[in-house]
């Protein structure tokens, strides 16, 4: 009996002292989440960025994603004119197409008629930019985000 107990203890004894491997998996970037815009990035030659326009004091536009669903919304200090619009979108590869389904009045006066965008994608974990492409394929501006969660 005391041979058991010996044993059982000795595999108890090996059994908390073994390191588990976590099978979490690695992070790949997603886009799902809560992101605030930084900056935007101007393409002179359609290639290199020209210059950076971060946002000014008080200047916020939030954007979420979220099970195929987007919603995003912008407030600049001293200025009455609503910005937001709510929709859908997808990735692919580095590519990101929004269509919005619902919009500000003022959004609705600048927007394309079938109220898609289709942007490059540069992802990472914690920031992304969805660049503006011209009907040759050039770069003209981007807007860059931060992650808030």
């Amino acid at each position: 009996m005391k041979k058991l107990f010996g044993l059982v203890f000795l595999m108890l004894f090996l059994i908390s002292a073994t390191e588990v491997a976590s099978t979490k998996p690695e992070m790949h970037p997603s886009i799902e989440g809560t992101w605030e815009l930084v900056s935007h990035y101007n393409y002179t030659d359609g290639v290199n960025v020209s210059d950076t326009v971060p946002t000014t004091e008080g200047y916020r536009q939030i954007k979420m994603y979220y099970d195929s669903k987007v919603m995003w919304t912008r407030y600049v200090p001293n200025d009455s004119v609503e910005w937001f619009g709510y929709g859908s979108y997808k990735v692919e590869e580095n590519e990101l197409q929004e269509t919005l389904e619902y919009m500000s009045a003022s959004m609705r006066k600048v927007a394309n008629k079938d109220m898609t965008w289709t942007m490059e994608l540069q992802l990472k974990n914690n920031s992304f930019s969805q660049i503006f492409i011209d009907e040759e394929g050039n770069r003209i501006n981007s807007e860059n985000y931060k992650r808030l969660n």
